[in-house]
């Protein structure tokens, strides 16, 4: 009866031997890694189109410092046409940026829509200071190399003590909240603002 035990304890030793050499030379796979999401350079095509888009919104931006309403309008219907036709297909990424991109541009789109809509200018650089934020959002996604973009903060910008922003292609600071026809300030206000970021992937 005691051989009968110890065989069986042997076998069982031997048994387990087994399982374990085999499990060790046939290992679980690991679960892959979290990865960073991925973009590539920007192709020409796409920066073309991104690049006409930023003329437009300089051309609002430019308007609203010269307190025009009208070329201001139809800036904003110009970036509303050019967000809406933004070559997203053409994007070197992975689709989560994509489909962000895709979200950010129709946002910038119904906000120019809405911009001449607006009653008076304060209400539109309001609107503007809504789709500065959308389009700067947008610049860091798809990460458009196609110049340096420096983005702008106005600490006065509605009732002398809120902040609104802009986005230039140029360190000057001429500020389209101000503006240089302000009834209170006229023109000496225009160049009030600081340069809180530049997005520069051109050389990334």
């Amino acid at each position: 009866m005691k051989k009968f035990v110890l065989l069986i304890i042997i076998l069982l030793v031997a048994g387990l031997l087994v399982y374990k050499l085999l499990s060790d030379k046939n290992p679980q796979p690991q679960q892959p890694k979290d990865q960073a999401l991925r973009i590539g350079k920007n192709t020409g095509v796409f920066n073309t189109a991104f690049s006409g888009l930023m003329s437009k919104y300089f051309d609002m931006k430019d308007a609203l410092v010269n307190w025009d309403t009208t070329a201001a309008d139809q800036a904003a219907y110009a970036v509303m046409t050019d967000a809406d036709s933004l070559p997203m297909k053409q994007l070197k990424a992975d689709t989560s940026i994509i489909l962000t991109a895709e979200s950010l541009a129709v946002s910038i789109s119904g906000e120019a829509k809405g911009f001449s809509g607006e009653t008076g200018i304060e209400a539109r650089r309001r609107s503007f200071n809504m789709l500065t934020d959308e389009l700067y959002n947008l610049i860091r996604t798809v990460r458009y190399d196609g110049e340096t973009i420096y983005h702008v903060k106005c600490p006065m910008a509605f009732n002398d003590s809120e902040e609104a922003f802009w986005l230039s292609n140029t360190s000057a600071i001429s500020n389209p909240y101000l503006g240089n026809k302000n009834p209170k300030y006229k023109n000496k206000m225009v160049g009030c603002g600081e340069i809180v970021d530049s997005l520069d992937f051109v050389k990334k």
